[in-house]
């Protein structure tokens, strides 16, 4: 039986000329929202970008096994409103991430990110995720396989360290690893990742926050793009961040929690002309999202509105918005108008 380097090995000498790579600009990373499982679907990405042009959106984590053996339509497809949009795999076969590349190539991503952060038993049972920092040189080949096979970037996301080494020595090793291959763009979530005794959403409370980790990467390797991910609630952090040295950061539960704050990222971080619109001119666009693309899914249509839910935060009336969109007989009476129905019951004619 070929063990996988030997397969490895076999694929690079079967594969065409490397294709050529995209240039990089650093800007493109600026401001991210990050993969979140069950979340950061095609719905949630398309209103997402309903609230910014300039923020980068990523894919749930998608599997190499999910994406060789299983519906691919449902697993990869998208809209292109959603540019630019990557994809995060997960996997640690070099030949079964350069397969699913290219079959997701077809659909147009503009980056593929590789898990290397995850901590949760199933992802640890499939020898990938956090698990993957120890095997630097394995990931460095896996980076190497994805990228023979696209001119997109191939970016890697990590933590600063695994169970009781977050060390310095352990995190620079492994990005020193892949940056001697090529990669250039690393997405660091700056805690360690606990494999056992803490459930994944510990793993984002309890590890100490360290972010100097980020800012000591960045002055280690200058020419690589460092972005920083870990309880970063709003674009003012994120300024900072940047101004600080870094070049950009990724927001997770916040942005979907309050996804207002994305309104702020165009102007903040970028430079442009403020957004104009209001709240309800989003429930707008996504009631037209929702009659082009959903109107024959029920559950489509239920998963645009509870991605929707955070719209009203901090507003008065945020409790009737929530109660209406998670009520199965609003979606019966309302269908494809729901948002347009719990919009008229929260707040009634107010265009906030």
């Amino acid at each position: 039986m070929r063990d996988r380097f030997t397969i490895y090995f076999i694929t690079l000498m079967t594969t065409p000329t490397t294709l050529q790579q995209t240039p990089l600009d650093p800007s493109a990373w600026r401001f991210t929202v990050a993969p979140m499982l069950d979340w950061t679907d095609r719905h949630c990405r398309v209103f997402h970008r309903s609230l910014s042009k300039r923020a980068r959106l990523y894919t749930e984590m998608v599997t190499t096994g999910a994406i060789l053996f299983g519906n691919r339509e449902k697993l990869l497809g998208f809209t292109d409103v959603e540019h630019p949009v990557a994809l995060q795999l997960g996997g640690s076969d070099p030949e079964d991430l350069a397969k699913s590349v290219r079959i997701a190539s077809d659909f147009g991503y503009d980056e593929y990110n590789l898990n290397c952060g995850c901590p949760s038993e199933r992802v640890q049972k499939g020898s990938f995720g956090a698990c993957l920092m120890k095997e630097p040189k394995l990931v460095a080949e896996c980076w190497q396989a994805m990228t023979e096979v696209t001119d997109r970037p191939v970016t890697v996301k990590h933590r600063i360290g695994v169970d009781d080494d977050s060390s310095w020595d352990f995190v620079s090793n492994f990005v020193s690893t892949l940056y001697e291959v090529g990669c250039r763009v690393f997405v660091v979530h700056t805690r360690a990742a606990w494999l056992k005794g803490l459930s994944p959403k510990e793993n984002r409370e309890v590890p100490p926050l360290m972010r100097e980790r980020a800012f000591e990467l960045k002055k280690a390797f200058p020419d690589a793009v460092i972005v920083a991910n870990g309880q970063i609630a709003d674009v003012e952090t994120a300024k900072g961040l940047i101004d600080g040295g870094l070049d950009g950061v990724m927001v997770g539960r916040a942005a979907y929690h309050n996804p207002w704050i994305l309104t702020g990222v165009d102007e903040t971080l970028f430079g442009d002309a403020a957004m104009e619109k209001s709240r309800y001119d989003v429930v707008l666009s996504m009631t037209e999202y929702l009659k082009a693309h959903c109107a024959d899914d029920p559950l489509a249509i239920r998963a645009t509105a509870r991605h929707m839910i955070g719209l009203a935060q901090g507003l008065p009336g945020a409790r009737a918005w929530r109660r209406e969109l998670s009520d199965p007989a609003a979606f019966r009476a309302h269908g494809t108008d729901v948002l347009l129905n719990a919009w008229s019951k929260a707040f009634g004619e107010k265009l906030l």
